[in-house]
């Protein structure tokens, strides 16, 4: 009994007294926790970070590229030393020391370069919509282990009631029993329905104890005690119409945007790849100086130099045709998981409205259950103190009464559960 009362000052001022030392924590600061802590948010808030590196090092080869130069050469004899091996060309060599800049600029590349960069701008924007359905993810997990926890609670609440009841008609039954006006049997069966209700508190309390680690490991802080806050049935604002749900779906759903631009990207690398059987055209310019060297092969003490490359693939082995393919095949295989994907999200979306619908209607029946279990409780409660009714007809409205009240607090948390699942399935969660 102490340890329940212990649990449930973990729990909402307006339902359960509050510890003093326990931190409140709403809904709305659980889930603005998880999105700053959570790594999984983290981990795709870098990988955008890291798309959009990828970007800039496929945009780097439309500018030009400046190389510095430093060359010493000594040692050279006097018959004008030239390279015999090591190379096609055969330079003459003589002592110097010379310095300069060797700038190489594309011109064009057919398209190959554009094609690289519009891929890999389509993936940071799927890189970003990952990270927009890994907020959702998070948050869906976020409000359910909320929900849970205060459903935990409720229940041991509920359990904690029906204990204190139940040991209160063991007690009286037994001080009836004494006097000879009720049988052992009845005392038994108090004892049952008595140990009956401590199994259900413990049983709660243990589920209490596991939602609130859940809760905490989720917001980043597992070391921390919480008094969650009773959150009430909120208006949904979704449309009722499936079809409006499912269009708004494909069109909204993270997951659906990122494997779009995953397909696009893959196209654009396609066509880049394509390219590479075309030749590139770059422009070449170098200039330096000369302070050291040998006046009579080298009178100027500068020089510059200037032209253009045409580079023109032949013959790589199979390797520009291949890379095409495997690109374009990739490209498919993005196509196909795009439309595997939009099959499940309107398959999810289906589910999920069904399912709300259904924990709505669970809902009104459960509470009238609970009306009338409370009723019969009353009446049993009436007839077993003038008499007219047995201990284990009391036994019986018992077990309905905490029956009917665990069932209509599972229906009003499932209720809430499956308002988020449905937001998260259509795309609106979070906005």
């Amino acid at each position: 009994m102490k340890k329940a009362f212990c649990l449930l000052l973990l729990l909402a001022p307006i339902r359960f007294a509050a510890a003093a030392d326990a931190k409140i924590l709403t809904l709305a600061e659980a889930r603005h926790l998880a999105l700053t802590n959570h790594p999984r948010v983290n981990i795709a808030e870098y990988r955008v970070s890291i798309a959009r590196e990828g970007t800039a090092e496929a945009r780097s080869a439309f500018f030009p590229t400046i190389t510095a130069n430093a060359t010493a050469a000594s040692g050279v004899d006097r018959d004008n030393t030239r390279i015999a091996a090591g190379g096609l060309n055969n330079p003459s060599i003589y002592a110097r020391n010379a310095e300069g800049l060797v700038v190489n600029q594309v011109i064009t590349d057919f398209g190959r370069t554009a094609n690289l960069v519009s891929s890999a701008k389509l993936r940071t924007r799927g890189e970003t919509e990952n990270a927009a359905a890994s907020r959702a993810q998070v948050l869906l997990a976020v409000d359910a282990t909320y929900f849970a926890a205060l459903e935990a609670a409720s229940v041991v609440n509920v359990a904690t009631q029906t204990v204190a009841t139940r040991r209160l008609v063991f007690d009286q039954t037994s001080a009836l029993a004494s006097n000879k006006l009720k049988s052992e049997l009845d005392v038994s069966f108090a004892r049952v329905t008595l140990e009956e209700g401590n199994l259900l508190l413990t049983k709660s309390q243990n589920e209490l104890e596991s939602a609130l680690a859940r809760v905490a490991t989720l917001i980043g802080e597992p070391m921390e005690t919480f008094r969650l806050v009773d959150q009430p049935l909120a208006a949904s604002s979704l449309s009722t119409n499936l079809s409006d749900l499912t269009q708004w779906a494909l069109q909204h759903r993270p997951e659906l945007l990122k494997l779009r631009y995953d397909r696009d990207a893959a196209l654009k690398f396609a066509k880049a790849e394509r390219a590479l059987h075309y030749p590139v055209i770059s422009a070449i310019g170098a200039a330096g100086v000369i302070p050291i060297r040998d006046e009579n092969h080298l009178p100027l003490d500068n020089y510059v130099a200037g032209g253009v490359n045409l580079s023109l693939p032949i013959f790589a082995g199979g390797l520009h045709v291949a890379r095409q393919h495997e690109a374009e095949l990739r490209a498919k295989v993005a196509q196909e998981t795009l439309r595997e994907e939009e099959d499940n999200v309107l398959r999810d979306v289906r589910i999920a409205w069904l399912t709300l619908s259904s924990s709505g209607e669970r809902m009104k029946i459960t509470a009238q259950l609970l009306v009338h279990a409370t009723r019969a409780l009353s009446l049993a409660e009436s007839l077993y103190t003038l008499g007219g009714t047995s201990m284990i007809e009391l036994s019986q409205a018992q077990l309905n009464k905490t029956a009917a009240e665990i069932a209509n607090i599972n229906a009003r948390y499932e209720f809430q559960i499956q308002q988020t699942s449905l937001q998260f399935q259509v795309g609106k969660l979070g906005e």
